[in-house]
């Protein structure tokens, strides 16, 4: 007998998710002692003092379970976003909150609607409860809403849609995604997740479409811009009915006391999140600067990473960057074979790895 035999439909068919590697990792199994790690789109800068003092404060506290209805939070999100507490819906990271959203809106016999080359958590939750995956062809590396109204049938039940998209960083108007909500069915529920918007140079009030369209779902993250990774705090912004029955199949504590009030602090902390943008545009401008003298090229990304075609075998150049003590990830899962994605570090950061990338690709001089 196989345990696959036993398992729920589609979960025999999943692969692991699997991380950037870790900086101890790549230290233990090479013995390189100074690494860089640009695989997982991190805030280079660290977490701001604000959080790291809330953390502090919070951690006298860690024999307590955390509050569950994550209050202080609810309220921090909701005056920022001119919203109702019973809107907002927290998870151990977005990821968490995208799980909600299949576990509690789709089942088996059900479809729900992806790009081609978009984030690979939605076909994992997809699979993980037994729906069926429609993956909609992708244009110029990101998401052709065309295509996916057409993948659209009367068993769809969820389209994702990440904007700006992981791992191409590409990036869709907002005209256009309203456009597109004005002609999605009623009961068919799209889930706009935005984990990297406050990257984006001018941010449209996607939160105020809620008012309008009841079927949206808008999901962000504390682990990018805001630089709480290592913690896993996200959230949702629905209907109140939607936050509801998300929080119906929601695990109690899925939010930890010490995640709650960094995030509340980090809300707060406007000068370290405009820092951030600075250090990311900067970083951003040097890579592509980088690139384009090694002739490489790349996919444009409204995002804190951009996609890069070494024009050969990604997996090996990846593993031998590794020997050079940087750390980026390789995206053949994602249909993009001769592509690496890079986090957007520190210049000195950047730096080191166009040196490296140079040197195991033969383009010194």
């Amino acid at each position: 007998m196989s345990f696959c035999d036993l398992a729920v439909s589609g979960v025999a068919e999943l692969q692991p998710y699997v991380p950037g590697k870790p900086i101890e990792e790549l230290q233990r199994q090479y013995g390189v002692r100074d690494v860089i790690k640009l695989a997982s789109n991190e805030n280079p800068l660290g977490p701001s003092k604000a959080a790291l003092a809330a953390v502090a404060l919070s951690s006298k506290e860690m024999t307590r379970y955390p509050d569950g209805n994550g209050y202080a939070l609810k309220m921090a999100l909701a005056d920022k976003n001119q919203l109702a507490p019973e809107q907002i819906t927290l998870g151990n990271g977005s990821n968490d909150v995208l799980e909600l959203v299949a576990r509690a809106f789709a089942g088996a016999g059900d479809e729900v609607v992806y790009s081609e080359h978009a984030f690979a958590v939605y076909p994992i939750v997809t699979k993980a409860i037994g729906a069926t995956g429609v993956v909609a062809a992708a244009k110029d590396y990101g998401h052709d809403l065309a295509a996916i109204l057409k993948a659209i049938t009367s068993r769809t039940k969820i389209v994702f849609i990440a904007n700006p998209n992981n791992p191409t960083g590409t990036w869709i108007a907002a005209a256009e995604i309203k456009t597109f909500l004005e002609k999605v069915p009623e009961n068919v529920l799209v889930v706009l997740d935005e984990a990297y918007v406050e990257y984006l140079e001018q941010q449209e009030n996607t939160i105020a479409w809620l008012q309008d369209f009841h079927n949206l779902i808008i999901t962000r993250t504390f682990s990018k811009a805001y630089g709480l990774a290592g913690l896993r705090i996200g959230y949702a912004m629905s209907h109140p009915e939607v936050a509801d029955l998300l929080n119906r199949v929601r695990q109690p504590f899925n939010a930890n006391s010490l995640a709650q009030a960094a995030a509340v602090a980090a809300l707060g902390d406007d000068n370290y999140l405009q820092q951030a943008r600075e250090i990311n545009a900067a970083g951003m401008k040097q890579l592509i600067a980088g690139f384009q003298k090694l002739a490489l090229q790349y996919i444009p990304s409204k995002g804190n990473f951009i996609t890069v075609n070494v024009h050969s075998n990604a997996a090996e150049v990846f593993d031998d960057l590794l020997y050079e003590g940087v750390i980026v990830r390789p995206v053949a899962n994602y249909g993009l074979p001769q592509h690496l994605r890079v986090s957007i570090g520190l210049p000195a950061e950047n730096e080191r790895f166009l040196e490296a990338l140079t040197k195991v690709l033969g383009r010194g001089e």
